[in-house]
């Protein structure tokens, strides 16, 4: 059978939220996690963007060190010949790419306003594929951007070109989060078994469908043969409503009557990361988790009600699917309550030792702490906000990368 696949986009879409900032260090870090977490893919940002440079070149050097193993690192880029040529010039070493061009007659008509026609549009998503083709990608995604309110013949007939051009994959984005469950399954479906290639699902949360249209797209494109993508950000974080959550999805997938054992995941999700790395994406945004988020919030176990909690304490199946465990939930916290010394922008080097003792950081010599501190000094004005600890042990780790990830090339 096939399977269904995660490829977050949380550095790409996620990092478009209106109002929002993420900086370079902390998107290496959810890279880390996400590749921890067994996530098959990183949509991990834009070649074609000046400030993306530093981190997407160092972040591939990172996988060439097989620290970003097994996890796959993709851009994001226009369906258009230049973006393909500015990428690959400014990060060479790209694999795989999403190339991305509106479909559906609300865009061509006006978005493009005459720019682009319904050939043309075909037209330049080919050129554009077969140049990264050329230029040494190995894996190229085509995006139907509008897929939802694309016209189904005229995105069979896109698709079926961008497979000529040598696509791997087609990208269905219900940009505006139009679909619903039934109506996004029997077009996947129809449009799965007439090309014939993996379908990756992007989705949004407008009307408040996003999960639901996500795992609903990718059972059609299972049913009808082919592996299936689902586009995922973590704690559901993303333009406007926002996309399908990362933990919601891989939950949905393995607990829900529709899915669990009926529908083959990829085994090398570890859902034990999910509380981790929801923290960590909620500290890096300064977005809290919702208290009533699946698996992930504060209440996802709480019981108050006399029935509720009677049934869970004699029996937790009785009022919970699955176990807080599960999700790497359960542990106690500690919280320093006495004296604290942090590592900061104004940080010295006797307070900066001590907190790289606590954290078992060791450096060769004192030259060696000094070069350490005066990274983490920028590392804190790179991110405007105290670091954490795995964002201090990767600066330790890796001071040449965590340098090129923060220097900004104006």
């Amino acid at each position: 059978m096939p399977k269904i696949y995660i490829i977050d986009v949380t550095n790409r879409d996620g990092v478009q939220t209106a109002d929002l900032c993420y900086s370079k260090l902390k998107k290496t870090i959810t890279n880390l996690f996400l590749n921890e977490m067994g996530v098959f893919q990183s949509e991990f940002g834009f070649p074609t963007t000046r400030h993306e440079k530093n981190y997407l070149n160092a972040n591939l050097e990172l996988a060439e060190l097989g620290v970003l193993q097994p996890i796959r690192l993709s851009g994001w880029l226009r369906a258009i010949e230049d973006d393909v040529k500015v990428a690959f010039e400014r990060v060479p070493k790209l694999k795989y790419l999403n190339l991305s061009i509106s479909t559906s007659d609300q865009m061509i008509i006006n978005k493009f306003q005459g720019k682009l026609d319904y050939d043309s549009v075909i037209k330049e998503m080919s050129k554009a594929t077969k140049l990264a083709k050329q230029l040494g990608a190995e894996i190229v995604g085509v995006n139907a951007e509008d897929a939802s309110r694309t016209r189904l013949e005229y995105l069979i007939k896109f698709s079926q070109a961008a497979k000529e051009a040598g696509a791997d994959r087609i990208r269905y984005c219900d940009t505006l989060g139009y679909d619903s469950p039934d109506i996004i399954y029997d077009r996947i479906k129809q449009l799965a078994e007439a090309i014939k290639l993996p379908i990756e699902l992007h989705c949004h949360n407008d009307l408040g469908m996003v999960v639901a249209n996500s795992i609903m797209g990718a059972k059609a494109a299972v049913d009808a043969g082919v592996d299936a993508y689902i586009n995922t950000c973590v704690n559901g974080i993303g333009e406007r409503a926002g996309n399908a959550d990362l933990v919601s999805v891989i939950l949905a997938i393995k607990k829900s009557s529709g899915f669990e054992n009926k529908y083959a995941l990829d085994e090398r999700l570890n859902l034990k990361m999910a509380n981790k790395i929801a923290k960590y994406v909620s500290y890096g945004f300064n977005v809290p988790i919702p208290i009533n988020q699946p698996g992930v919030g504060a209440n996802a176990f709480a019981h108050e009600s006399g029935i509720h909690a009677d049934g869970a304490l004699k029996d937790r199946r009785n009022y919970e699917l699955y176990d807080p465990e599960e999700l790497g939930r359960g542990e106690p916290e500690i919280i320093e309550t006495g004296r604290r010394i942090t590592a900061g922008d104004y940080s010295g080097i006797k307070g900066f030792r001590n907190v790289a003792e606590k954290l078992e950081i060791e450096f060769k010599d004192e030259k060696d702490a000094e070069k350490i501190l005066d990274l983490v000094r920028y590392a804190n004005v790179h991110c405007q906000k105290p670091l954490t600890s795995d964002e201090l042990k990767f600066i330790a780790t890796y001071p040449e990368i965590a340098r090129r990830i923060m220097t900004m090339e104006p």
